[in-house]
């Protein structure tokens, strides 16, 4: 097998500790694997765009890799190196309809993947305002309270808010109005309450059960406990088949528990923190995903 050049791109504007451990176990696995790599910061690649091709200014960077583990969610970067014939890991497309939850509901809806009923907000221009409150009459009445209101970009479940009467659907509905978000049925039965699965290359490989004994969001990060959970073979096929809808290589798929348990989507992470999921299930991810980029590089050397 041929030993590979690879870079993991990050959002070089991230310090905080548990982004750079990550990263760093990221690197660490890829020197296990035999892999040569280089993190690199997003703001390190600088295109220069004209009439005869794009090109890329590698002051500080170096070769060209093989592949990119592409931990970012820089869409027109992730674009611009695709043009450039260079493989990520995941691919552009996929991070970008993970990325915006509208997005990735609107994709997974032309399935039948299961998930809670959801309205994407009118987009309104910065210089504009709401004038009035139909929409979110429409919005209550088709979703009934409580409600969950989610910014389309965000991560950890800071961004996700409960909704429990009209006066707090309008109020959040005016502070987010220049924000893309949507809107989307509350799940009593998963309230606090969830669970994680991690896909590579088709497979669950990994998933914890998470619980919350005073939010109604099951994140880590904001108190959940985590432990170690076997699926049933319908939460793994539904997971896999929401990966495969979206045309990521790996994700971190979260399903809600539907009013007699079943399983409900509720998003795709396409660079899922991981660690905590390795720290309750004993599972290192990392390898996994190496393996899988290896197996699908060698693929298409015989192409």
């Amino acid at each position: 097998m041929k030993k590979y050049h690879a870079w993991i791109i990050y959002n070089g504007f991230l310090t905080h500790s548990k982004f750079l451990t990550l990263f760093a176990h990221l690197q660490s696995a890829m020197r296990q694997k035999n892999i040569t790599c280089q993190l690199v910061k997003h703001h390190e690649l600088i295109f220069v765009m004209h009439d005869e091709k794009n090109e890329i200014v590698r002051k500080y960077i170096g070769q060209l890799p093989d592949f990119i583990l592409f931990w970012d969610k820089d869409i027109l970067l992730a674009q611009q190196l695709e043009a450039c014939n260079i493989p990520l890991y995941n691919c552009a497309k996929a991070i970008e309809i993970c990325d915006h939850k509208g997005k990735m509901h609107q994709i997974l809806s032309q399935t039948k993947i299961p998930m809670p009923k959801t309205i994407i907000a009118p987009h309104v221009f910065p210089n504009c305002s709401i004038l009035d409150w139909n929409f979110h009459d429409s919005v209550i009445e088709t979703l009934k309270l409580p409600l969950i209101i989610k910014e389309a970009y965000g991560s950890f479940g800071f961004q996700v808010h409960l909704a429990k009467t009209k006066k707090e659907v309008y109020r959040l509905g005016m502070e987010l109005q220049h924000k893309p978000h949507i809107y989307q049925e509350y799940i009593r039965s998963s309230h606090g309450r969830d669970i994680r699965l991690q896909v590579v290359g088709n497979q669950v490989v990994a998933a914890i059960y998470r619980e919350s004994p005073t939010d109604f969001r099951a994140n880590i990060t904001n108190g959940a406990i985590a432990t170690a959970y076997t699926p049933s073979e319908i939460e793994k096929q539904l997971a896999i088949t929401a990966t495969q809808t979206v045309g990521a290589d790996f994700a971190g798929v979260d399903l809600l528990f539907g009013e007699n348990d079943e399983p409900l989507l509720c998003e795709i992470n396409t660079n899922a923190h991981f660690i905590n999921l390795m720290n309750a299930t004993g599972i290192d991810v990392a390898p996994l995903i190496l393996d899988h980029i290896l197996q699908d590089m060698e693929a298409k050397k015989t192409c």
